[in-house]
């Protein structure tokens, strides 16, 4: 899995990588906007198992935003993100605050890369892979990376918060 630059694939998440010279690879796919969910899509367009392709979620609470990054086929517990976070609560952030905040689009949104620097959690699952996949900034392509290089790149907490 070396680094890899796919034409017109350049994002801030892979500038991002690059630019800390983190080993990647890159994964387009045809993306099909009536999709029902972005990351059950990828996943079979990847031929990888659902479980292994992470999903980037914005969640707000007292601090205000932070990320939560989980399999696509679970949901974010709020409460585990939240004490993860040393929060009273969360909930799920706007859309439009998640775009303006991330610089990216919802459907497309990486973990790497933002706009802003968040507070980050990845679930804990994620360690039991080699390599994971979460967006490269845009919908219809992916990134792989170790979990290792994703904690690092995020400075992520890893936790328990999927469900």
């Amino acid at each position: 899995m070396g680094k890899r630059r796919e034409s017109g694939a350049g994002t801030p998440a892979t500038t991002a990588l690059t630019r800390l010279g983190v080993a990647f690879g890159v994964h387009p796919y045809e993306h099909d906007p009536a999709a029902a969910s972005y990351g059950l899509e990828a996943a079979a367009a990847l031929s990888v198992p659902p479980g292994q392709v992470f999903k980037t979620l914005l969640v707000e609470g007292e601090r205000g935003l932070a990320v939560g990054i989980v399999p696509v086929d679970r949901s974010l517990d709020l409460k585990a993100v939240a004490a993860a976070l040393g929060w009273k609560k969360a909930a799920m952030a706007d859309s439009t605050a998640a775009e303006r905040s991330t610089g990216y689009v919802v459907g497309g949104i990486s973990p790497i890369g933002q706009k802003k620097a968040l507070p980050t959690v990845l679930d804990e699952s994620a360690t039991g892979f080699d390599v994971v996949y979460v967006s490269g900034g845009h919908r219809g392509l992916d990134l792989s990376l170790a979990p290792v290089d994703l904690v690092a790149a995020t400075g992520a907490t890893v936790a328990p918060i999927a469900r």
